[in-house]
């Protein structure tokens, strides 16, 4: 570490947050944010590099605070300088889902992350955070025709697979909408949560906003980076829906059965704007900004669509449409649990 944002940390670690120790780089994620692990001699901490110019810390504060509130294990921030994107935080330790995640501990961690997700949704004001209105979840689908059928396949949309999408697009944000609105964490997958005495330990919860009830349920369970056989999907979002309604999230005026459905149907739906939406995201990632990781994860997140969208008659033509691109050809070598 020798840059001069690398001094301006050392400086404020010492000064203004009164720690010294070893730093060791952690693994990042999509942002421009940098994370690092700082070792003293009777504990560590995780640094947050967040360059104000790149990355407004604001928001992670802010939501943040909202987790610890609901009683949810989120990090706590030590010491925070906004103005230049410096944080010291929990360290809430190195082991995620993705690392643990097989068929022995999946039962227990899920049911960890789904008691965790209940009570946020239960606890945490939805209007606290920014709306997930019909613009962002919009602008979200765009990603897809420009990023991964534009930029990624080289070739844009013709003019009636444009009016495919947009007719699919509009079905699937009204769709989103229809939902209870609550707090959405926005990518509460197995590389975010991490295991902890108290666990799950919740990350990368900056991007918060309030919207459909199933969002964070399709990150949890149709997860770009590991993924299970159906019935086991099917059996834990079953859990989820009996657990949401007994906290009062869910109507009670209809029978077990019939919510199980209706939120098996929200789940899909959601599912496809999120995975239409996730493509568009990875491919961006290759293409603007030279992060390659994350193309080897598209074609799990196509197999979700090829999966779920021949139960939907309503969605036909973009199924049709992602058969015409050959989208099949694109799914393989997924990152399958046991």
């Amino acid at each position: 570490m020798n840059s001069e944002r690398d001094a301006s940390l050392r400086d404020w670690l010492d000064e203004a947050a009164g720690v010294r120790g070893r730093l060791e780089p952690v693994a990042g994620d999509a942002s421009f944010r940098r994370y690092l692990r700082l070792r003293t001699d009777r504990e560590s901490f995780v640094v947050m590099d967040a360059p104000p110019d790149r990355e407004d810390s604001r928001p992670f504060v802010h939501v943040a605070g909202l987790l610890r509130a609901a009683g949810v294990n989120a990090p706590r921030i030590h010491a925070a300088d906004l103005e230049r994107g410096f944080l010291l935080l929990d360290d809430l330790g190195s082991v995620s889902y993705l690392d643990r995640l097989d068929a022995a501990s999946a039962p227990g961690l899920y049911r960890d992350a789904l008691d965790a997700l209940v009570r946020v949704q239960t606890r945490v004001p939805a209007d606290a955070v920014p709306p997930y209105d019909a613009a962002r979840l919009s602008a979200e689908l765009e990603l897809f025709p420009e990023w991964f059928l534009g930029k990624h396949l080289g070739r844009a949309p013709t003019r009636v697979e444009r009016r495919v999408l947009d007719e699919a697009f509009d079905l699937l944000v009204a769709a989103a909408l229809a939902q209870p609105r609550v707090f959405v964490h926005r990518d509460y997958h197995s590389r975010n949560l991490m295991v902890h005495p108290r666990n799950p330990g919740i990350l990368d919860f900056q991007d918060a906003v309030a919207g459909p009830l199933t969002y964070d349920a399709v990150s949890l369970f149709r997860d770009a980076y590991i993924s299970w056989p159906e019935p086991r999907v099917h059996a834990w979002l079953d859990d989820y829906a009996d657990l949401a309604t007994r906290a009062g999230l869910l109507s009670t005026d209809l029978p077990p059965e019939a919510v199980r459905a209706r939120v098996r149907r929200d789940f899909d739906l959601m599912g496809v704007q999120r995975h239409v939406k996730v493509a568009g995201i990875f491919a961006r990632l290759w293409h603007r900004d030279g992060k390659a990781a994350y193309l080897g994860d598209i074609p799990l997140v196509l197999r979700y669509l090829l999966e779920v969208l021949p139960g939907y008659p309503e969605l036909e033509p973009l199924t049709r449409l992602f058969e015409s691109r050959g989208l099949a050809g694109y799914v393989g070598g997924d990152r399958c649990a046991p």
